[in-house]
């Protein structure tokens, strides 16, 4: 006798940075949608979240990873392998920032925010993508930055590893797009995360405007993601406004006005 429709194979998604914030967010409209998940994060707080995704009615696998490190992230890739099955969605969504003038802050916290922000992510996908063309089909959301359009003064290393998620976003796009794999960048504007706390940049401008949801925010990326589209702004409709004058900007008139956002009020 066949398997009611419910009993089939869920989909599998992979989300990275799942245990709080715009992650916990992904991985909890995955599941919603009837996906099985495989989430990882650095805290152990990735074991609480997995039971609260199970408690959708999914199967869950979880991951505690420092993606910093190569080999924690070549440990996230064996652990995709292993789990055997067809995964149909990746979302790329670990990274942290870091506030100061450059000449201040810390420098192994930079290489490791480098580490998170980019080189995990060239690394998972370089793992992945091989895979993904393999079975035809598949989709991966990178989670990018309102951040990304212009320089970022006080959050320099942060602002550019967004630029660089953007941009490669972009370009592994247009390489895949006719091997039935879409690539889309989340871009959200400032979000209700522990982000301006853990960037130390809660006197800044930023850190005490308005923010928006993170479960806001995940539901438009997922959106963007099965809709196969090349980016999407979410959040606030200011977060548009923001991005659209970006492409009306010199560079020095984009650092000034991102910067009068990041600057340390102290200063």
């Amino acid at each position: 006798m066949e398997k009611e429709v419910s009993d089939k194979i869920k989909p599998l998604a992979v989300v990275t940075g799942a245990s709080s914030g715009i992650g916990y967010e992904l991985a909890k409209v995955f599941a919603k949608n009837g996906f099985d998940l495989l989430v990882i994060a650095e805290d152990p707080g990735i074991v609480d979240a997995g039971n609260a995704f199970r408690a959708l009615g999914v199967n869950v696998e979880t991951l505690q990873a420092d993606l910093s490190m190569y080999s924690e992230v070549q440990k996230a890739c064996d652990k995709i392998d292993s789990l055997g099955a067809s995964v149909e969605a990746i979302a790329m969504n670990a990274g942290f920032g870091t506030c100061g003038d450059f000449v201040d802050t810390d420098l192994d916290t930079e290489l490791r925010m480098i580490g998170v922000n980019n080189a995990s992510l060239v690394h998972m996908t370089k793992r992945v993508l091989p895979r993904l063309i393999k079975q035809g089909h598949g989709r991966i959301l990178y989670t990018s930055s309102v951040a990304a359009t212009m320089p970022g003064p006080y959050y320099a290393v942060y602002a550019a590893t967004k630029a660089f998620v953007q941009s490669f976003s972009e370009a592994i796009r247009a390489e895949v797009k006719d091997k039935g794999i879409t690539v889309t960048a989340l871009q959200p504007g400032p979000t209700d995360t522990n982000f301006f706390e853990r960037a130390h940049m809660m006197d800044t401008k930023a850190g005490q405007g308005k923010k928006d949801d993170p479960a806001q925010v995940a539901e438009e990326g997922f959106a963007a993601l099965m809709s196969g589209k090349d980016h999407v702004i979410a959040g606030s409709f200011m977060n548009t406004v923001q991005a659209k004058m970006a492409n009306f900007m010199t560079a020095p008139q984009g650092a000034a006005a991102q910067g009068a956002q990041t600057k340390p009020q102290h200063r």
